[in-house]
C-alpha cells in the first residue's frame, strides 16, 4: 500500500514516529509530507512525498506494513452471521468473479445482514460484508471486521440487471460498509458526516467529488479478502479493475460492456456492470492497493 496526503491510521503513526519532527496523530498531512520528502532526498530516493515499499524499506518499516505481505491469505479471519435459510440459494457453484460493492449505509456488518434477512426483496445479499467506522466518527468498533452472510459455494442476487445471469451464480460479492457520496458534508439520508470521514476525489465520479472515505483498515481487509478468495475459489484477482487502473486510472470504475456481458473474469466494481450504480468510488488508496496485487 502507498501512504500519501490524507492517509490515516496505525501505519501513518508508525511513519510519523520514525520521522520524529512531526505530530504523531495518525493523519498524513502537509507536515508529514514535507518530512517524508526531506527523508527521501537524504536517502537518495524519488522525492515525491509518497510512502511506498521502497520508502518503507528505507525506514525499516516494511515488515510492519501487513498490506505488502503477499502471503496474507493465511492471516485472513472472518466471523459468520448467516442469513435465514431461504434468503440465499444453495450451491455449490464455482466462482469466477469478485464484485466490490458498498452498502450506502450502516457501519455495523451484522445489522446490514439482519436487514437483508428482514427485507421483502427476496434473496439479495453478498457472501461477505465488511464493517467500517461510523460516518459520525464516533465508533470504530466494526472497522475492518469481515462477516460471512451465507456458506461458501452458495449465492444470492447482488449485481442487479446485467448482461449475464451466469455472473450472479458464479461470483463472490463483498459489501463494504460505506455511505457513498456526500453532499455538503451530509449523506443521502441527511446524516452529517464527521470531517475525518470525507475524501475529495481528484476528479468527480458520477458527478460527485465528496465521498465517504474507505478506512485504512477496510482497504487492508479487502486486500486480505482478495488473496483469500484467489486461493479458495481460483479467481484471478489481477484481472479486471487492477489491470484497468494501471491503464486508465479512475476511469477503470466506469461501466464497461465486456464486464456487463460477463466476459471479464476477475475483480469488478458494481459500476462496471450497472450504469445506474455508484459503488464503488475510485478512492486513491483503494486504487493503489488494487494495482499492487
Amino acid at each position: 500500500m502507498v501512504y500519501r496526503m490524507g492517509s490515516r491510521g496505525r501505519m501513518v503513526r508508525e511513519i510519523q514516529s520514525f520521522l520524529g519532527a512531526v505530530d504523531v496523530d495518525g493523519i498524513f498531512g502537509p507536515q508529514t509530507e514535507d518530512a517524508v520528502k526531506t527523508f527521501q532526498k537524504v536517502r537518495g530516493l524519488v522525492v515525491d512525498g509518497l510512502v511506498g515499499p521502497k520508502t518503507l524499506e528505507a525506514m525499516s518499516l516494511l515488515d510492519t506494513d501487513l498490506t505488502v505481505d503477499k502471503a496474507i491469505d493465511s492471516k485472513f479471519t472472518y466471523d459468520t452471521h448467516y442469513l435465514p435459510t431461504g434468503e440465499y440459494l444453495n450451491g455449490p457453484t464455482t466462482k469466477e468473479y469478485a464484485f466490490l460493492h458498498f452498502t450506502a449505509g450502516w457501519h455495523n456488518p451484522y445489522k446490514c445482514i439482519d436487514h437483508w434477512g428482514r427485507d421483502s426483496r427476496g434473496r439479495i445479499a453478498t457472501e461477505f460484508v465488511l464493517g467500517g467506522p461510523s460516518i459520525k466518527g464516533d465508533d470504530d468498533t466494526y472497522d475492518g471486521r469481515m462477516v460471512q452472510a451465507f456458506p461458501s459455494g452458495a449465492y444470492a442476487w447482488h449485481i442487479g440487471r446485467n448482461g449475464s445471469q451466469y455472473m450472479h451464480e458464479h461470483s463472490v460479492g463483498l459489501e463494504i460498509c460505506n455511505w457513498g457520496y456526500l453532499k455538503g458534508g451530509k449523506t443521502w439520508a441527511g446524516v452529517k458526516a464527521d470531517p475525518s470521514q470525507f475524501v475529495t476525489l481528484a476528479e468527480p465520479f458520477k458527478g460527485m467529488s465528496q465521498w465517504h472515505r474507505f478506512s485504512d483498515a477496510q482497504i487492508e481487509k479487502v486486500r486480505e479478502w482478495l488473496y483469500f478468495i484467489a486461493e479458495r475459489d481460483g479467481i484471478d484477482i489481477r484481472e479486471g479493475l487492477p489491470k484497468w487502473i494501471k491503464q486508465e486510472g479512475a476511469k477503470a470504475f466506469e461501466w464497461k460492456e465486456e464486464a456487463y456481458r460477463g466476459l471479464i473474469k476477475g475483480v469488478l466494481s458494481h459500476t462496471n456492470t450497472n450504469k445506474g450504480k455508484c459503488d464503488i468510488h475510485p478512492q486513491q488508496e483503494m486504487m493503489d492497493m488494487l494495482v499492487s496485487l
